[in-house]
């Protein structure tokens, strides 16, 4: 295990394995978890339906052209990853993946198995420092930022509760990108009372979590043209038939995809 990685406290993206049925979490990542299913019991339904709107919406944006994709809090190995959907569209597709736990970092190598035209690499970074996301080998060597990529906050903007700090962040990364990129963002509602619980939880065991309503979560979108149907629970955008058979209480999460002009 990496040096730097404290068993002792859990972190969002293994509290997050562990809820998807993962084994890549610790005694405190689950102990944290079982608080937070009794709060909120719905919750694996939901990170499922969260998990398969990311592959929903990387393959919209895939199949409308863009081939570059930067992921950030991308979480512990789950297929299908972001770029097992979008390489099947592009072969020749390259994804950037950024996440700040070491765990994540060790697993790396599942992220990495791109088809021989495309290319995947792993950063070891933090959205709260998008500057240097931007300047990273792995994203310059990487992407060509003069065309456009496709932006990928999925389940990562909650722990950014501050509304001020994550529009910054937005902006920074979006700020290079050209006409035709795109952002997908989704984050915990405010409109599910199990979602509201969940985020305290999280809080309470120092993970900081803040649901948004979806004037909220729209607001992040700012100067960014929408896809309909706009900002909706996770399953209800551009559902397919496993989407729809969802129940709506379970899901605790709203999201959105939008295109910079």
């Amino acid at each position: 295990m990496p040096p730097e990685l404290d068993e002792t406290v859990p972190h969002s993206a293994r509290v997050y394995d562990y809820l998807l049925g993962g084994k890549d979490n610790f005694a405190a990542d689950r102990e944290a978890a079982t608080q937070i299913l009794k709060a909120s019991p719905g919750l694996p339904v939901s990170m499922r339906a969260n998990r398969r709107f990311m592959a929903r919406a990387a393959r919209y944006l895939a199949e409308r052209g863009i081939d570059q994709f930067l992921d950030i809090g991308t979480g512990l190995p789950t297929s299908p990853n972001l770029h097992d959907v979008v390489q099947q569209v592009h072969p020749s597709a390259r994804v950037v993946y950024v996440d700040n736990d070491p765990l994540v970092l060790v697993h790396a190598r599942a992220l990495l198995t791109s088809t021989p035209e495309g290319a995947t690499a792993y950063l070891d970074g933090d959205l709260r420092e998008p500057a240097a996301i931007l300047a990273s080998d792995e994203v310059t060597g990487t992407l060509d930022l003069s065309r456009p990529v496709a932006l990928s906050l999925i389940a990562v903007l909650q722990f950014i509760p501050d509304e001020a700090e994550a529009a910054k962040i937005i902006d920074t990364l979006l700020e290079p990108l050209p006409s035709g990129s795109a952002l997908a963002i989704s984050t915990v509602t405010a409109h599910n009372p199990q979602a509201v619980a969940a985020a305290q939880q999280y809080t309470a065991r120092g993970i900081p979590a803040k649901p948004r309503t979806d004037e909220e979560v729209e607001a992040l979108f700012r100067g960014l043209e929408l896809v309909e149907p706009g900002v909706t629970p996770v399953h209800r955008w551009h559902p397919d038939a496993e989407a729809s058979a969802v129940p709506d209480a379970d899901v605790q999460m709203s999201g959105g995809v939008a295109v910079k002009r």
